[in-house]
């Protein structure tokens, strides 16, 4: 499997931290003796895991010469391959294990996330939609514990949202929402619709790793900073001080507005919360350029434009089109219970992994 060789150089390593931490120069550097200490809780796993599915192939080896001595009984036979079966049980237990460490040795999985919901095609109808997505994701994030913060929005006359942009704030919170990104159709009757048809209508959705200021750094000349008045849905007027800010990264050409709070000081806080996640998915995005093709083969590019799911209301069907999953518990779903899909989807990059 190929995901043995990652596992092997990361055991090397931790014999090597091993050694390291047993040198007595590192042991006068607190600083360099804690550095040690946290690689090597975060090798020590993998290591252990190692040691459990070398000791399972050793144990098939000698089981395997049985079955391979002629000269054995049947009754021996017999049990050997019932050892045999139980051994490579056991095998890829540890084998999904040691895989689901790897996935989630990936820098970004641990950190909080910011989620964005668009409404697409369908007008209002996708805006509504936008909003029940951004109820659902609310529901789901509160089950995992996590807590959601209303960064940006920018409501519709019907009660929806034109856009709608939240933290997501809590440990592995990015790697529960990852496999969310990209476009969510919906089939349904709009409730503007006066002879019952059905319309399909989308809203995409971004998830973006939240940046902290090591991962990603601002220089304040190339930001610029301009400050209006808020304004709702039809363009009135909220507030009747500037205190929304649009910043605009000149390298980049982002541009993020907030007008949210009252604060212009918080806006500004949350709008340099938004620029700092998609700068910081700019730089894994170009960073990742090299291997586009593996990442195109592997469950959902992350793409925006890719639509990945359908939510058919009259059937009351949601079906993952990455995986080819389908369920017919449409109101469940949209209460956030949508952990049979993260789990899934989870366990669908484990398997294109090995």
């Amino acid at each position: 499997m190929r995901f043995l060789k990652k596992v092997e150089a990361k055991v090397d390593r931790f014999r090597e931290v091993e050694r390291l931490l047993r040198d007595p120069a590192n042991s006068r550097d607190p600083s360099r003796l804690k550095e040690l200490g946290k690689e090597f809780r975060g090798l020590e796993k993998v290591a252990s895991l190692y040691g459990d599915y070398l000791k399972i192939q050793g144990e098939t080896d000698e089981v395997l010469k049985i079955l391979a001595d002629k000269r054995q009984t049947q009754d021996l036979v017999a049990m050997a391959q019932q050892e045999l079966e139980s051994l490579e049980g056991r095998r890829k237990k540890v084998a999904r294990d040691l895989e689901n460490l790897l996935i989630r040795e990936d820098p970004t999985f641990s950190k909080n996330a910011i989620l964005e919901i668009r409404a697409g095609t369908g007008g209002l109808e996708a805006g509504l939609f936008a909003a029940e997505l951004f109820r659902m994701y609310s529901k789901f994030a509160a089950s995992c514990g996590f807590k959601v913060e209303v960064l940006s929005s920018s409501p519709n006359e019907a009660g929806g949202f034109k856009e709608i942009i939240a933290g997501v704030s809590g440990g592995g919170a990015y790697g529960k929402f990852k496999y969310e990104s990209g476009t969510h159709r919906v089939q349904r009757v709009p409730v503007t619709e006066a002879q019952g048809r059905i319309h399909t209508s989308a809203v995409t959705v971004a998830i973006l790793p939240e940046a902290e200021e090591v991962d990603v750094q601002i220089r304040p000349e190339d930001l610029r900073i301009d400050v209006f008045r808020s304004g709702g849905p039809g363009g009135q007027s909220v507030n009747t001080t500037d205190s929304a800010v649009r910043l605009t990264h000149a390298p980049s050409g982002l541009v993020v507005s907030c007008q949210d709070e009252k604060s212009q000081l918080k806006n500004k806080q949350k709008a340099m919360k938004i620029l700092r996640a998609r700068l910081f998915e700019k730089i894994i995005g170009d960073r990742n350029a090299a291997i586009a093709k593996q990442r195109r083969e592997q469950v959902g590019s992350g793409d925006r434009s890719e639509k990945i799911r359908t939510y058919n209301f009259p059937d009351r069907r949601v079906t993952d089109h990455r995986i080819g999953l389908t369920v017919y518990n449409l109101e469940e779903v949209m209460e956030g219970k949508i952990h049979e899909f993260v789990d899934a989807l989870f366990q669908a990059e484990l398997e294109r992994s090995s």
